[in-house]
């Protein structure tokens, strides 16, 4: 496969990290604008419906190193990766980084006005092929390819600042792990220009989504990762909580109890595609398909609500169990 020509696009890749704010209730929006205001001057966009999603401003971070290849080639990329942090609902934290490489115009580094007048692009200086590039990405945890762009760095870095904030008083209402989901897309050429994906679950933390798209704005595919590794996140935690509950071994209403936070904090919050551009939706269609987000979520949230109602017809035959 050739190298694309100077200027052509190569590969868009990303980094999700999500967890759960670490507060004891709620922000209310303007607690958590202030939160997100990560750049002075600059407004924190927000948006209402179906939920509410507040998103910081766009942060630049300036990078020239090589990039994680799949066979190893040597190439080199310079130009920036745009991040941001996004808070859903007061409660769920989380913060994006990602770039589009493009081939470069010149085989030198230009100055560094050149490449600040393009956000979120950085060029690549050598044999870019897409799908080297891509797979080489989402190889990125391996230490063999330590001194390489890392968007996951980036991405951490912005959490730790928002978590630092004072007025956070890390008394979250349970415990829960961070996860990461790391991407690449490389254009489609297939003439149905239909977007593909194949997510996997790399471990208990990591997942990665590998896509194939035709003509999509980098942005839009931004936010359908957040809007994948948000409901991820919420999936997995609510299954680590009725795992760690005992639900169906431990008798009575212990286990009910401990699933109380789960109730409180997170089960309003499952709406899949509510910020995804149009052209993408068939990408969460699949995923509902294999492995099932969606089916595997209500199978939960309707056994917690079956003990909820049975512990309640219980309670109402003996109302001193709780004394």
């Amino acid at each position: 496969m050739t190298a694309p020509a100077a200027g052509a696009p190569v590969v868009a890749c990303g980094e999700v990290r999500t967890c759960l704010l670490q507060h004891s209730a709620a922000l209310a929006d303007g607690a958590a604008s202030q939160l997100l205001q990560l750049r002075s001057g600059e407004r924190v966009r927000i948006s209402k419906r179906p939920n509410t999603a507040l998103t910081s401003p766009d942060v630049l971070t300036g990078v020239d190193c090589q990039l994680a290849t799949g066979s190893g080639s040597r190439v080199r990329g310079i130009g920036t990766v745009l991040s941001h942090a996004t808070l859903t609902d007061g409660r769920v934290l989380q913060a994006s980084a990602h770039l589009r490489v493009l081939a470069a115009e010149a085989a030198h580094r230009q100055p560094w006005g050149h490449y600040l007048v393009r956000p979120g692009v950085v060029e690549a200086v050598g044999r870019a092929v897409p799908e080297d590039l891509a797979d080489g990405f989402l190889r990125g945890g391996q230490a063999s390819l330590a001194g390489t762009v890392d968007l996951g760095a980036v991405g951490e870095r912005l959490l730790a600042e928002v978590l630092a904030r004072p007025q956070l008083d890390r008394r979250p209402p349970f415990k829960s792990r961070r996860t990461r989901l790391r991407w690449s897309a490389v254009r489609s050429g297939d003439t149905d220009g239909v977007p593909r994906g194949r997510f996997t679950i790399v471990d208990d933390t990591e997942r990665t989504l590998r896509l194939e798209v035709g003509s999509v704005d980098p942005e839009a595919l931004a936010r359908l990762c957040e809007d994948l590794a948000l409901h991820d996140w919420l999936l997995t935690t609510l299954i680590q909580m009725v795992d760690r509950s005992g639900l169906g071994t431990t008798p009575g209403p212990d286990a009910v109890v401990r699933l109380s936070p789960a109730v409180d904090h997170l089960l309003h919050l499952w709406m899949p595609m509510a910020r995804v551009d149009l052209i993408l939706m068939p990408l969460w269609e699949s995923l509902e398909t294999k492995p099932g987000f969606t089916r595997q979520w209500q199978a939960l949230v309707q056994r917690i609500r079956d003990q909820l109602a049975l512990q309640s017809v219980t309670l109402q035959g003996k109302p001193h169990a709780l004394t």
